[in-house]
């Protein structure tokens, strides 16, 4: 039987992980500046999308059902899609589903912007970025991802923010959303620039190879990374959940969620097709849900679509990748929380401006 998946994927590290990662290093968490973002998708607006590789499910598509494109990151949001990717390739899922999965944001959102994808799943912040740059014609459909992000470190001393003090944080991607998020939870501790010097490197292997070589380093890394980085060094650990301490800043704060990746569609699709988008909402929903349930078979599918290299792996990443399937209200409260923390460090790391309340898909009940 064909696959239903071809996937972007050369390059990488035998033991370490693109699960939040393209081959670059970028992350679900967005690797990617919103400015940069913003401009690959006006480059992409007038090139054609040669090179990527997409495919339908195996066997000749079902004329009955809708055809719906969907674009996702090699990563945790992808690896929440692997129970519907397999029921697309057994032509059992509701909608004829076309994957693209990319190993870069910006391959996705120029795609989105060109209408050549339906549906994606990106970082959050990029979700709004979209939002402005397309004039509203990004709806987001669901939050898909929490907090990926942890800080990793040899160093026993670590026990909160307030202990990185003095220290040296090695992170990827000055000015994207691990670099806002991390500058937040300083702040938020009474911490400066002053007080923790933080070093920029291109990839997240880059920041897992002084691990490697320098326990007790100290890195900011996504997940499934961290679990990469620990592989090769046992006396890593994960010192600092981020998303714990982003939840303890914001229990008196306003109580607003990290947020590390969203669902979204073309706003003019979902009002065509909203019987399809809402089957697929569904069939994502109870896909995330098996992800979780069903470690060993999970690990298993993530591993043989190239998501992860090995199962062992991925089944030890899986628990700390945070995939859920949040929709409604709740997702909107989380979700415009998130971006109003975003906003309030800097406007273009959201586009310019906060989304208005129809970028968040609530159905009428």
């Amino acid at each position: 039987m064909k696959k239903s998946v071809s996937l972007l994927l050369a390059g990488l590290m035998a033991l370490s992980l693109a699960g939040c990662s393209g081959q670059s290093g970028e992350t679900a968490a967005d690797e990617t500046t919103a400015a940069a973002v913003s401009e690959e998708s006006s480059s992409a607006e007038t090139t054609s999308a040669e090179g990527e590789e997409t495919t339908s499910a195996a066997g000749e598509a079902d004329s009955d059902k809708s055809t719906i494109r969907i674009g996702s990151l090699n990563g945790p949001t992808s690896m929440g899609l692997v129970y519907v990717m397999e029921m697309a390739d057994q032509g059992e899922a509701a909608s004829n589903y076309e994957f693209n999965m990319a190993t870069a944001a910006d391959e996705i959102t120029g795609l989105m912007v060109k209408g050549d994808l339906d549906i994606a799943l990106v970082p959050a912040n990029v979700a709004s970025v979209l939002y402005n740059k397309t004039e509203g014609n990004i709806t987001v459909l669901d939050i898909n991802t929490l907090g990926v992000l942890y800080v990793v470190s040899a160093d026993d001393s670590i026990q909160s923010v307030s202990d990185l003090a003095g220290k040296t944080v090695y992170l990827t991607g000055m000015g994207t959303t691990p670099d806002y998020v991390l500058q937040y939870l300083l702040a938020a501790n009474g911490l400066s620039a002053d007080d923790v010097q933080l070093e920029y490197k291109t990839e997240a292997a880059e920041v897992a190879a002084i691990l490697k070589e320098t326990p007790d380093a100290v890195g900011l890394l996504p997940q499934p990374f961290v679990t990469s980085a620990m592989a090769q060094n046992d006396q890593l650990k994960m010192v600092l959940d981020l998303t714990e301490e982003w939840n303890k800043v914001q229990e008196q704060a306003g109580g607003s969620t990290l947020v590390t990746g969203v669902t979204v569609a073309r706003t003019d699709f979902l009002e065509e097709n909203q019987a399809a988008v809402d089957a697929f909402l569904d069939e994502h929903e109870e896909s995330a849900l098996a992800v979780n349930n069903n470690l060993d078979d999970a690990a298993q599918k993530v591993a043989d679509l190239g998501i992860i290299p090995k199962a062992e792996v991925a089944k030890q990443a899986i628990p700390y990748c945070n995939i859920t399937c949040i929709r409604g209200e709740e997702m909107k409260t989380a979700l415009s929380g998130y971006l109003q923390v975003l906003y309030d460090q800097d406007p273009s790391s959201v586009g310019g401006a906060l989304p208005q309340d129809d970028f968040y898909y609530i159905p009428q009940e």
